[in-house]
């Protein structure tokens, strides 16, 4: 009875979520192709079935070809709509229940994903069992790498990181270096136990993620993937591995507007309450 259950929860090797609203079209059809590209690196390797969840919080426009597209490619696709804009934790969330795979990807809508990111994150993840979360080395379109593992954040990090000018962070150089763990986050060495990592792309065991309840809904945007690390590091070991790469064309709360930024800051506290104030 048991083995039957271990098969059918998991009828695909790799299942990914990735929740759309309003999206930057030519972005969105980067990060489709680049993944198309990355599954079939992967499935060269091993023929790994691949489960792929697009939920549309609103905003989406047929996608039904380039869906047909990656079908013909092997890649499984299943578009989750109708729900209005739930938010980013609560729409990967309905992908996250319906996955039946070994691992699941949390990708965001603005990532281009190298040809063999998959085929070495998997590889790595088969062979340290104990490794529950994968984080890749980010990049920024110029190719330099983003500092997106970070140690508990402080409010005055936040407000220095998101919305200080930047000719005046130099003045807090040493803390935001280490705030974005400079000293340990480079091109080469593996990383364990970052404290927190980035939710543009998670690549999580789907046990530990479903064991977890995937993302905690009270979140509507911004601080759901701190959450999540936090979490996660109480039931598996989180690791940044460099190997595995990405490019990320996304911005910050301060660029995107007003409303951005009122959301920025009812989630930090929602954060702060949960897991402990700290000001300076």
């Amino acid at each position: 009875m048991n083995d039957t259950r271990a098969q059918s929860s998991e009828t695909y090797g790799l299942s990914v979520s990735l929740v759309a609203f309003q999206p930057n079209m030519a972005q969105l059809l980067n990060t489709f192709a680049s993944l198309d590209v990355a599954c079939a690196t992967l499935r060269a390797r091993s023929p790994m079935p691949v489960q792929f969840f697009v939920v549309d919080n609103g905003g989406l426009p047929d996608m039904s070809s380039r869906f047909s597209e990656l079908r013909e490619q092997g890649i499984e696709c299943t578009l989750i709509s109708g729900h209005g804009n739930v938010g980013y934790g609560r729409g990967h969330n309905l992908a996250i229940k319906r996955a039946e795979s070994r691992y699941h990807l949390v990708l965001n809508p603005d990532i281009n994903i190298d040809p063999d990111a998959l085929s070495t994150a998997l590889t790595f993840l088969d062979v340290y069992r104990d490794a529950g979360l994968l984080s890749p080395r980010i990049g920024d379109e110029a190719g330099r790498i983003q500092y997106l593992c970070r140690r508990y954040p402080t409010m005055l990090d936040l407000l220095v990181r998101g919305f200080l000018p930047i000719n005046l962070r130099h003045f807090f150089t040493r803390r935001l270096a280490r705030y974005e763990m400079r000293d340990q986050i480079n091109e080469s060495d593996v990383v364990w136990d970052p404290p927190i990592v980035s939710g543009c792309f998670m690549l999580f065991r789907t046990e530990v993620l479903k064991k977890l309840a995937g993302f905690d809904p009270r979140y509507f945007l911004y601080f759901e993937d701190y959450d999540l690390s936090l979490r996660t590091h109480e039931v598996a070991r989180v690791v940044y591995v460099p190997s595995v790469r990405v490019m990320h064309e996304g911005g910050g709360a301060a660029r995107k507007g007003l409303a951005h930024i009122k959301m920025f800051v009812a989630s930090a506290c929602k954060f702060f309450n949960r897991f402990g104030w700290k000001w300076v």
